[in-house]
């Protein structure tokens, strides 16, 4: 355990907080937390996450703009502000497009991973890693299925760090599971919300 990696645990942790809060400054905070773990990762050879973290720099930005520039809560109430963003369905197409992109990822950079580099567990790490973009661009895209396989992922993230003795970070992953309940719970409440706030009021038997 180190100081670097304490620091990146208390990014990390405030970063996916901002997230399950639906606030727009998950992207920037995130974005130093994953440059953090790039280092991090380097330094225990899990080469798949290093490559993880650099795309996710770039998924931040990528997330900040599309935030920035997607449609707001317009009803202000006690729990949303105007930095909070409208979540979104994700239909079953998308999510079979998603789980299969996320496996042909998985076999590709395992292989590349195993033949190329030195890393500890080539194909597992690739498959989390693989799987962990599809999850981060649908949070871009403001899909609340998101965090269904953040939690899948988390789960095992567990297990590969503790197996590589960042036992920190395992801690961090099981936090990160307690927030992706909240955050799907949040999420999907507050599209409830507003489908109930935009729906037809009947006037003497008329939608209105």
């Amino acid at each position: 355990m180190s100081a670097l990696e304490i620091i990146a645990v208390i990014v990390s942790a405030l970063a996916v907080w901002l997230t399950a809060r639906r606030n727009i400054w998950c992207w920037p905070i995130g974005l130093a937390s994953v440059l953090l773990y790039a280092r991090i990762f380097f330094d225990a050879k899990l080469y798949s996450d290093l490559l993880l973290q650099l795309i996710f720099a770039i998924m931040q930005l990528y997330g900040w703009w599309t935030w920035t520039h997607s449609k707001k809560i317009e009803t202000p109430s006690q729990n949303v502000d105007s930095h909070h963003i409208l979540p979104q369905r994700l239909s079953v197409v998308g999510w079979c497009i998603g789980l299969v992109i996320g496996a042909v990822g998985s076999v590709l950079l395992g292989y590349v991973m195993a033949r190329f580099t030195d890393a500890h567990i080539p194909w597992l790490d690739s498959a989390l890693t693989s799987f962990s973009l599809v999850a981060q661009f649908w949070m871009a895209r403001k899909y609340i299925a998101n965090w269904w396989l953040w939690i899948a992922v988390d789960i095992i993230y567990i297990g590969v760090y503790i197996y590589k003795d960042l036992q920190l970070t395992a801690g961090l992953y099981g936090l990160f599971i307690v927030l992706a309940v909240i955050g799907l719970r949040n999420w999907r409440r507050e599209l409830q919300q507003h489908e109930q706030r935009v729906q037809p009021h009947p006037v003497n038997g008329l939608a209105v």
